[in-house]
Formats: C-alpha cells, structure tokens, sequence
C-alpha cells in the first residue's frame, strides 16, 4: 500500500511555514494521542504516521530531499531502515527518542518542559534578587557609593556548599545511576524526566550537613556596596552579578538587581537631563529690573540679570547647569522661570503711590497685554450688540 503524502497527512500546502506546520501536528497528535484512544490501533498507526511527517517536514534537508524524491529519499539500502521503521517503508524512527524529540518541541510548554531536556534535570542555579534603593536628585546628579543590606542564601560555611557533613561526600543516585534523568513509559512512547531522588543533580547525600540541612547554603543578611554613577535617571537597573541566591550545592549564585528610585526634591524637578523651578520676583524687580541669585543642583549658585518689564512665566535658561548625563561629561540645562509676586500687606502710603501710578500712566503703554485683551474683550460686546 502506497504511503500517503507527508503534507496530505497533516493537512498543509507545500509551502507551509515551520509554525504552519507545528500548529497542525499539535492538533492532530492531540487527536490521535495513544492515551486518548486506548486499544485503538488505526489511531495508533495515524499517530505514527502524522510523527514521521512532522520529523521529515520539519527538519529543513529532510524537506528538501523528500519534496524533490518524495518517500524514495528515506527508502531503499542506506536510507535507514531499522527496527521502528513506518509501516510500509524504511524510514528509521526511534520512539525512545524520536518521538519524545517531537513532542517535547511541540508540547514542552504544556508539560512544563520548556525546551530543559538535554539539560541533565534542573541546574540549581540561585534565584535572582531584587532590590529597591531611593536616592536623592543630588545623588543622581553627582554619583555615589550607597551601601544596602540583603537577606539571601549563601553557599554554607561548614560544607562550602556540598551539603554533606564534614568527613563525607555525595555518592551517584542508585535511582538514575547519576545521569539525573529517568524514562518513563506513556502509552506508545518515553519520555525522560528529572530523577525524582537527586532532583537531576544526579548525586544524593547520605550524610546531610547538619548546619544547612543538606541544601548547601543558609540564610544570612549580607551588606553590600552599590556604586551609582552620576546621571542615573529613575528605574535605572544596577545588575551585581552572583550576588543573588546562591546556588544549590555548588551551583552557580543568581544576580542581584537594584532597582533605582529618585525622592521628590524640594526645589528641582526634572525632565531627562534638564532641570526646572520657579522663583518668585518681586514686583518692583520685575518692573524695573535687576539681579538674583539661584542656586544650581551642584550646589553652586548663580547669577541671573532681570530685564525691566520681566512678565509671569518668563524662562531662563542656564546651559550646562541642569543633571549630568550617564556616562558623559556634559551636562544638561537648567530652566528658571520667574513668577511675579503680588505685594501685600501694604502701608497706605505705598497703596497711595500705587494709585498714582494707576491713574497717572497710560494704560496701554505700562500694561500692554492687559490693555491689549481688553480691548479685544470689548470689540466682542461691540460685534455681539450690533448682531
């Protein structure tokens, strides 16, 4: 009987993609799975079939060879006839490997597999660590060394890290004879599996130190030194590597990672490397003119000339004295914008002058803006009447 075409069998075109053609092998092996259709050979066999399309098509020579030979690329003296072979033809196929290949690349996230075969069962290696440090806008601005305090694991002091009592030492696991993985048959097919005794590391521990119970590291607060560089902007992530959860029994430490905040300043705000604030101006210095001195986030003070006639919402802008930048030598700028301050709590001689002025100016002249407005405001009572 002649065997079914590889792309018919799973239902795709001929120029199907490698996700075209994964997607329809999961429906169809969920189908016919062998643990789903218990004594039925003819789902069986249609398992059998669709896996050995999926390993030929989705293998990018074997492809290549069978759409330009078809079933002939796999048959004949050295095409790989064997024990296993499909029914009908000499294709090799190993169900003690080849099927549980497919299906752990297929399924793997279903079965928590996750691409960790071949990996000898779990690693160990230590979790990472997070931690939230706030610094102040100074500290961003300049650089520093802060010093933080963690409760982790570390490799234990008495057996540094073996976990087995002094004088002894881990043997092979009798279960998986060290190779930290165990078969296990599912119906039509095997597959392999962390040992359950040595949890895949492949040596278990007769003697279990007694200071950490066997797991090779205890829990212990440890103090470490952070260096922040100047520049930093909030969420900046520092990564010290193998300063987080050490490893089980030897394995390597996780990573420790500072998450960086930056406290509210009572004066700055920021926006990337620049910096922003108000400062109140007295009336008569914006009317006249004049100086003030500002202080920059270095500490540093500066000086900053007034023109006469100053209006609310006035910038100025001071180059090179806004934060640092990461990594760099330059700075960004710093932007000061006037507010003008109403006086109160005036004397009646100075509420005296202030009319004199009121009355004795004109207005267009000493308040254009305002006098400006409101002769726009009364153009439009003027247009609205005559409508």
């Amino acid at each position: 009987m002649a065997k079914q075409d590889y792309y018919e069998l799973l239902g795709v075109a001929r120029t199907a993609s490698a996700d075209e053609l994964k997607k329809a092998y999961r429906k169809l092996a969920m189908q016919y799975h062998p643990d789903r259709n218990p004594g039925d050979a003819a789902a069986e066999l249609k398992f059998k079939e669709i896996s050995e399309a999926y390993d030929v098509l989705r293998d990018d020579d074997k492809r290549a060879a069978y759409d330009r030979f078809g079933h002939a690329a796999f048959e004949g003296p050295g095409a790989g006839r064997g024990a296993g072979a499909g029914a009908g033809g000499g294709f090799d196929f190993n169900f003690a490997s080849g099927f549980a290949d497919i299906f752990d690349e297929v399924f793997g996230e279903f079965m928590g597999g996750g691409g960790q075969r071949g990996r000898g069962g779990a690693s160990g290696r230590g979790a990472d660590l997070r931690y939230n440090l706030e610094i102040s806008l100074e500290d961003a601005f300049a650089g520093t060394t802060a010093k933080v305090q963690v409760a982790s694991s570390i490799v234990c002091e008495v057996c540094d890290g073996s976990g087995a009592e002094q004088g002894s030492k881990p043997i092979t696991c009798p279960t998986c004879s060290g190779a930290g993985k165990v078969r296990a048959q599912q119906g039509f097919f095997t597959i392999e599996r962390p040992c359950p005794s040595c949890g895949g590391a492949g040596r278990v521990i007769e003697k279990p130190c007694k200071a950490c119970g066997g797991a090779g590291r205890t829990r212990k607060e440890k103090t470490l030194s952070v260096t922040i560089p100047a520049g930093v902007e909030e969420g900046t992530r520092i990564r010290l590597t193998g300063e987080g959860e050490a490893g089980v029994r030897g394995a390597p430490a996780g990573d420790l990672y500072i998450f960086l905040a930056i406290a509210a300043h009572r004066i700055f705000q920021r926006d990337g490397a620049n910096t922003f604030y108000r400062v109140p101006i007295p009336m008569t210095t914006a009317a006249l003119g004049g100086q003030i001195e500002v202080p920059s986030i270095d500490g540093s003070r500066v000086k900053i000339t007034i023109p006469p006639g100053t209006q609310a919402g006035h910038q100025f802008r001071l180059r090179g004295k806004g934060m640092s930048v990461l990594r760099s030598t330059q700075r960004g700028d710093m932007y000061v914008e006037a507010t003008v301050e109403t006086p109160v709590n005036l004397t009646p001689r100075q509420q005296e002058l202030l009319r004199e002025f009121d009355t004795a100016g004109e207005a267009d002249q000493t308040h254009p803006q305002s006098s400006g407005f409101f002769q726009r405001v009364k153009e439009f009572f003027a247009g609205s009447a005559s409508e």
